[in-house]
């Protein structure tokens, strides 16, 4: 005989069962040896569904869920505390048992109250470690090294989760909460850990070398990808200490780097980490040796410029911006290519976009060598005065703004005669012509500051503007005339009295339309439609209202009169 036993909750916050509570229901009927008996399981599914081994917890949508390695031993238990072991190879023994013992990973995603006692103790032994080395000096040894660098590692790399907020220019930092990583508790002591490790007097690069090596700055690179912005914060300031440290690694950094914006700029379109990476590249950039090298050139041309034309410029601009202006403060001879790329890749419906492009192309003209300006300034301004004439005010007003520049103004001083006829008709057309007062008033104090830099020059362009108009007026007047008398011409033509007879012409009334008629498929429109002779003496032609300037199509016409409806084919219900 078979017998049912009722298992016990092992989970303390599971509810006990009471007499008012149903309990399992129990078979009517003896099991027959040789037949199966499907109500022998049935208690065994009550029983799994009534007593779960741990309660359900609901999981915030906006924490990560990384896929960490969850180690099968995790019952860690406390060691003695760093300070209190005696110096020498006791406290070195027990700092790598500490290390190694934060190499337990647990989990913070499926089951975040799970190991509770034993997450405390990881994370106070990492408290102490971190005090530990910012407090003592001579503790960081050369067995020490390897046992840190793996520690950080167990912890950090990792395979992230999918990106659950939208990219580019759908995201909005006030709107959409970026994603949490789920084991930041532990995570954030592991990079403090880290980055106290590293900045640590007693650490030696000719050691550590050996373990922080190309695979490693690889998967340090990947994490920049993490949503969590505190993450970010913390790898940027991580690889920048490695950048600094190790030298044969900046080649291959600067490297990889390029490598993960040319994914982002023509493949994938989406990486959460693009503003940190170009706030080091800032950093790195403003120390590299003159004359620059061509691969920092090439960097700049082939890397930093294409990544404007990406959507999601909002989210990283100002600190690609800052880099470019970095290259031009190291080398104005790259002015030129950089200007004319913007001008390559300057939107065209994008208005946000196109006010970014001006604040960047303004922080580049505050840098510009004079020699160098001469060289763009025709195309450039061209650029300057279509935003003007934008009907975006944003657009407008912030090319309106370059006025309050005083080098700016000097640079457009030193050349006027070749600026003014570019900008001043710009300048005159929106004048009072633009539906934004605030932009009158802007354009008003524009064209003060240039009455007031060269009054001559000023009014031969404002003489030479009005003349422009006139021609303007007077080519559209001629060009009217002649289409007009074109017109006359094709009228007194035998021809066009033949091909106007040849349509379908109204005998209802002036506004019949036949188009119109044919498209209603009623047979009263349709026998309207009558088709002139093919000869005949020159006649005038009906006024007729169509909606297509196109010739009708005699054969279709033909073919909607000839047709016969299917109600008019069949028989009548009287002949029935």
């Amino acid at each position: 005989t078979s017998t049912t036993a009722t298992t016990q909750p092992s989970n303390p916050h599971s509810t006990q069962t009471t007499p008012s509570q149903p309990t399992a229901v129990q078979p009517s009927h003896s099991h027959v040896p040789g037949k199966s008996n499907p109500a022998t399981t049935f208690p065994k599914i009550v029983s799994r569904l009534q007593f779960t081994p741990s309660p359900l917890i609901r999981k915030d949508k906006n924490r990560g869920s990384s896929r960490f390695n969850i180690s099968l031993r995790r019952d860690i238990q406390k060691l003695p505390l760093l300070k209190d072991a005696p110096a020498g190879n006791q406290r070195e023994e027990l700092f790598i048992k500490k290390l190694q013992q934060c190499c337990v990973i647990f989990d913070f995603n499926i089951d975040p109250l799970s190991d509770l006692k034993y997450k405390e103790v990881k994370r106070a032994a990492l408290n102490e470690l971190v005090d530990f080395v910012t407090t003592q000096r001579g503790v960081i040894t050369e067995p020490i090294h390897p046992e840190a660098i793996q520690m950080f590692a167990t912890n950090a790399f990792r395979a992230l989760p999918p990106s659950t907020n939208p990219s580019g220019a759908e995201y909005d930092p006030e709107e959409d909460e970026p994603s949490l990583e789920a084991s930041w508790p532990h995570l954030q002591i592991v990079y403090e850990f880290f980055l106290r490790f590293l900045e640590s007097p007693d650490f030696q690069p000719s050691i550590a070398k050996k373990y922080i090596d190309q695979r490693f700055v690889v998967q340090l690179l990947e994490l920049f990808d993490s949503e969590d912005p505190r993450e970010r914060d913390f790898l940027k300031t991580t690889l920048h200490r490695i950048y600094g440290k190790f030298l044969t690694l900046r080649a291959h950094i600067r490297k990889q780097i390029s490598n993960i914006f040319y994914r982002f700029i023509y493949e994938s379109d989406k990486h959460n980490g693009v503003a940190e990476l170009l706030e080091i590249l800032g950093s790195i950039i403003n120390g590299f040796a003159l004359p620059l090298k061509e691969e920092h050139k090439s960097f700049l041309l082939r890397v930093l410029i294409p990544l404007h034309k990406v959507k999601s410029l909002s989210c990283y601009h100002p600190q690609l911006a800052y880099c470019v202006v970095q290259f031009l403060e190291k080398d104005p001879t790259l002015t030129e290519p950089v200007v004319l790329g913007l001008l390559k890749f300057w939107p065209k419906v994008h208005s946000p976009k196109e006010v970014m492009f001006l604040n960047e192309l303004e922080e580049i003209l505050d840098v510009m060598e004079p020699v160098e300006f001469v060289k763009v300034m025709p195309v450039l301004f061209r650029r300057i005065a279509r935003c003007i004439s934008s009907q975006h005010f944003q657009v407008a007003e912030r090319a309106l703004y370059y006025w309050s520049n005083d080098y700016i103004m000097s640079l457009i001083s030193d050349n006027c005669h070749s600026l003014f006829p570019i900008i001043l008709p710009a300048l005159y057309k929106h004048s009072k012509a633009h539906w934004n007062k605030t932009i009158h008033g802007l354009i008003y104090n524009a064209l003060k500051i240039f009455m007031e830099m060269n009054q001559k020059l000023f009014d031969e362009c404002s003489i030479q503007y009005k003349e422009a108009l006139e021609m303007e007026e007077t080519r559209l007047q001629e060009r009217e005339d002649a289409w007009n008398k074109i017109e006359q011409l094709a009228l007194q033509n035998p021809q066009s009295a033949i091909t106007e007879d040849a349509r379908p012409k109204s005998t209802s009334s002036i506004d019949t339309n036949p188009e119109e008629a044919a498209a209603t498929g009623s047979v009263e429109d349709l026998d309207q439609l009558e088709l002139g002779d093919m000869a005949g003496p020159p006649k005038v032609p009906p006024l007729l209202r169509r909606k297509s300037c196109l010739p009708q199509d005699y054969e279709t016409t033909l073919a909607l009169k000839a047709y016969k409806t299917v109600e008019s084919e069949l028989p009548s219900s009287k002949e029935d």
